[in-house]
């Protein structure tokens, strides 16, 4: 698409010139004008003619170097979007060796807040990034060229590449806490304290594990089950935080490409419509190849029918000719 619309561009800048490159016989088609008059007239339209050829490819040079680095940006953001998913799936890996452990290595606690951190370092520069290029695309959105659609779709891409990833870390989050608060549930019930969802979600949005931990009898599986339950109410309010801090960046996100919506239903509509266009064409080339066999066909026999009527023809003369 982008070899396209830039020999579309090229095009178009090349007519613009031949539309203004000054018609050479009109110094001579003036009638009575002096030799002088008439070499500084083409002069000056030479000069003219030399300053718009330098405009145009000042413009043209501007232009690619700026769609140069555009191309860069885009590449850079889809690199980070890129780590960023393969961080996700290291952290789903982690969290998956955190839940099966009773009492997790430390170590894996903290290569999980590393890899939480570097995530939301990418994802705060991925989405800047991208509202820095709907700043853009929308301070050019008055003009309509080749180029502010290129952008457009990119930008378009990316950003839902991005929400892409996004959602399934949030998800991958969501679905950790669920089960760290299951296992929560059953420590708890282990130490003889029963408790329903509710109650179990205002311990950790109070951030006080004591509520339910204090009555816990001193002895040996308690003491483990009470430490689990700590460390696990650790890791959720360490997890809260960090879903807290993505929230506003996600939604900013969402919400842009959720106002591309319409943008991109209009581009696969134009897409469908290509295609019908082309099946059409298609269809309509199929039908006159038939329709030219068939005019062939009839040629032919038309001539067989003219040749044998003129067989007969040159036969009944001979005949007549014989019999007299």
């Amino acid at each position: 698409m982008y070899t396209f619309f830039g020999e579309l561009g090229l095009e178009l800048r090349v007519y613009e010139r031949l539309l203004r490159l000054p018609v050479l016989g009109a110094c001579s088609a003036l009638s009575g004008c002096c030799i002088a008059s008439r070499s500084e007239t083409c002069r000056s339209r030479k000069q003219l003619t030399q300053d718009d050829d330098t405009d145009e490819v000042e413009i043209a040079v501007d232009n690619t170097a700026f769609m140069d680095e555009f191309f860069s940006e885009i590449e850079e953001t889809r690199v980070n979007i890129d780590k960023i998913s393969e961080h996700v799936e290291e952290a789903k890996r982690l969290y998956s060796v955190i839940l099966s452990a009773p009492i997790p290595e430390p170590k894996t606690k903290d290569d999980l807040e590393q890899l939480t951190t570097e995530i939301k370092k990418r994802a705060n520069n991925v989405r800047n990034k991208l509202k820095s290029m709907e700043r853009h695309i929308e301070e050019d959105e008055v003009q309509s060229s080749a180029d502010l659609r290129i952008r457009k779709s990119q930008h378009s891409v990316l950003s839902r590449k991005f929400v892409e990833v996004m959602t399934k870390y949030n998800e991958a989050q969501v679905d950790f806490r669920e089960r760290s608060k299951g296992r929560i549930q059953r420590q708890l019930e282990i130490t003889g304290k029963k408790t329903t969802d509710e109650e179990l979600e205002e311990m950790l949005e109070s951030g006080n594990p004591a509520i339910f931990t204090s009555g816990i009898i001193d002895s040996q599986i308690s003491k483990q089950a009470l430490s689990e339950i700590e460390g696990r109410h650790k890791d959720i309010v360490r997890l809260e935080s960090s879903i807290k801090e993505l929230h506003d960046m996600f939604m900013d996100i969402a919400m842009l490409v959720e106002n591309q919506g319409e943008m991109l239903d209009n581009i696969e509509l134009n897409v469908m419509h290509t295609v019908d266009h082309v099946e059409k064409a298609r269809e309509e080339t199929k039908r006159a190849v038939k329709y030219q066999g068939q005019a062939r066909k009839k040629l032919v026999i038309i001539i067989v029918i003219v040749v044998v009527l003129l067989g007969i023809l040159a036969l009944i003369i001979g005949l007549s000719v014989g019999l007299k």
